[in-house]
């Protein structure tokens, strides 16, 4: 491998390496010069195990309703499969980064990994909705260890004035999970329901293993760095960001002023939060460091990560709801995921490539416009829309996804090192939630926006059409004249041929619907691209006005 000898003890490791190897962030590995076949392997291994901490949520949240109907289990409770990845998933980096300073990279990628083999080995052994349930909560925690692991593994692939590189395409490349999964996980679960589902995750995960035995990674320093009171708050933030994905995911199936258990769910989240965010504000050395959280910059680039995965909600849910709503099924739409796959990855190796750390607001910018403009075009869409009419726009979303992410994630690394490493896991927590959370807000906002609209449009168009309008009379004789064969009652055609309209009039109200939902993420992307851009030349303006005012106080006293 290299020169170096990676089972030597630490204080004896560190001293073989040169100052651009030693560990960026505590937690982190060393990083020696590798030889290009340890590199390329580095890199091969990396890819796999983010791919398998990324693959098992994707292909839930793909074919939710067919895993559901495997299970026996209703659409709420369907709903709660991936939802429950993301409760346990977004709690978990509150003390993995800990656990990885204080145990070492070894113990922390042996402990996952094998979590993840045995909770797929246990997947086939309970076949219940609760088991199940179960088992994509314990799979949320192992995923969260696999994603990091990952992208470590990437780093290692890069040579030092290139590392940076590494660490985007490990964020990018998690997102490739679900535009790719969509290709073929479909026929997975035809093919034999939720248990080709779980061998298919159960493979990922034996690969991963045996990879990273067989490579390991350059050790890393370890400290002593858990704290007692860490724990309390670990006990109080998890349940009420769990409690708060709850509301967001299910909010919009159950409805949020029907189901009481909303209202509760969300004081009790508030409640949790709140406590464990006042036993963080009185801690000498704290977990999360709120008075760092509370600074403009962490607080802007908070706002944007959640704000981009807000609108980014309108691929995830809007585009594939409009498509389902007209009635285009997962194997038409192959094509699609296909282009939105490509574009994912040009968007990570283009930001990987391209990123600047003194202009990071600039692409973010950049993908905010992107994004502005496709969710703008897709506004258009109409009932004879199919999935080749959103090619252009469905890249750009995605090519601006994947073009955002580093370029966020290096702001918030540049905070880190600028005001110290113990603000890493602050970070990380600012970010994990983000995207978890951020992805479940858009979503929520997506599917309620668009369940109120429609019955709007609905609304407006029923009383649009009266049996006085000639047009709506021959309408209706069309519709009811094609079950002229097999009805010969009159009554009963007209009658079925009122339901016909009404289902083309509810079609056409949920088209409507999504249109205003595009449009308005479309002017919320624009406007976060002023901000950004806004945010981006102010220091330059500062300086000029500052210069203008020194210059008049001169020319003044002379």
């Amino acid at each position: 491998m290299s020169r170096r000898n990676f089972a030597l003890p630490w204080n004896a490791y560190v001293e073989t390496l040169q100052p651009h190897e030693r560990p960026m962030l505590p937690g982190s590995p060393a990083t020696p010069d590798h030889a290009l076949r340890y590199r390329l392997a580095y890199a091969a291994i990396g890819l796999l195990v983010t791919a398998t901490g990324g693959i098992g949520a994707a292909m839930v949240t793909a074919n939710t309703q067919q895993l559901g109907g495997a299970l026996g289990a209703s659409i709420v409770e369907a709903a709660w499969l991936p939802v429950v990845f993301v409760m346990t998933n977004a709690c978990m980096n509150l003390l993995l980064i800990k656990f990885r300073q204080q145990y070492g990279l070894r113990l922390f990628a042996k402990i996952f990994l094998i979590a993840y083999v045995v909770i797929g080995i246990a997947a086939f052994f309970f076949e219940t909705y609760a088991s199940t349930l179960i088992v994509r909560a314990f799979a949320g925690m192992a995923s969260a260890a696999l994603s990091s692991l990952g992208i470590l593994y990437l780093i290692q692939a890069f040579p030092a004035a290139h590392r940076l590189k590494g660490l985007v395409i490990g964020i990018g490349a998690s997102s490739l999970a679900i535009p790719a999964v969509r290709l073929f996980s479909n026929h997975l679960v035809e093919l034999s329901e939720w248990r080709g589902f779980h061998a298919f995750e159960l493979g990922l995960s034996l690969l991963s293993l045996a990879a990273v035995f067989a490579l390991r990674l350059p050790p890393s320093e370890k400290l002593k760095v858990f704290d007692k009171l860490d724990f309390v708050t670990f006990a109080l933030f998890a349940p009420g960001i769990a409690l708060l994905c709850a509301v967001l995911g299910l909010g919009r199936i159950v409805w949020w002023t029907e189901a009481p258990w909303i209202g509760w769910a969300l004081i009790g989240s508030i409640v949790l939060l709140s406590a464990a965010l006042i036993v963080e504000y009185n801690r000498a050395t704290p977990l999360i460091n709120l008075k760092w959280m509370a600074g403009p910059d962490i607080i802007r680039l908070t706002l944007a990560i959640v704000g981009v995965r807000i609108v980014l909600s309108e691929q995830t849910s809007g585009a594939v709801g409009l498509m389902t709503q007209l009635g285009v099924g997962p194997d038409q739409m192959h094509g699609l995921f296909l282009l939105i796959l490509i574009a994912t990855a040009a968007g990570t190796l283009t930001s990987a490539f391209t990123m600047n750390v003194a202009k990071l607001n600039k692409p973010i910018a950049i993908a905010l416009a992107l994004i502005a403009v496709g969710a703008f075009m897709d506004s258009h869409a109409t009932v004879l829309t199919r999935p080749a009419q959103l090619y252009v726009s469905q890249a750009l979303l995605a090519f601006a996804a994947a073009f955002f992410i580093g370029p966020a994630l290096m702001q918030g690394i540049v905070q880190v090192l600028q005001k110290g490493a113990q603000n890493l896991v602050s970070f990380i927590v600012v970010f994990g939630i983000g995207q978890n959370v951020g992805g479940l807000l858009g979503s929520a906002i997506i599917g309620t926006l668009e369940t109120v609209r429609e019955k709007y449009h609905s609304s407006q168009l029923s009383e649009g059409l009266t049996l006085g309008d000639p047009q709506v009379v021959l309408r209706l004789q069309q519709l009811s004249g094609a079950y002229g064969r097999v009805i010969p009652d009159p009554a009963l055609r007209t009658a079925e041929g009122q339901i016909l309209l009404q289902q083309q009039i509810t079609q056409q109200a949920h088209v409507l619907a999504y249109n205003d939902v595009f449009l308005l993420m479309s002017a919320f992307a624009a406007l976060g691209c002023v901000w950004v851009t806004f945010n981006h030349f102010r220091p330059r303006l500062q300086a000029r006005l500052a210069g203008g005012e020194a210059a008049s106080a001169a020319a003044a006293v002379e």
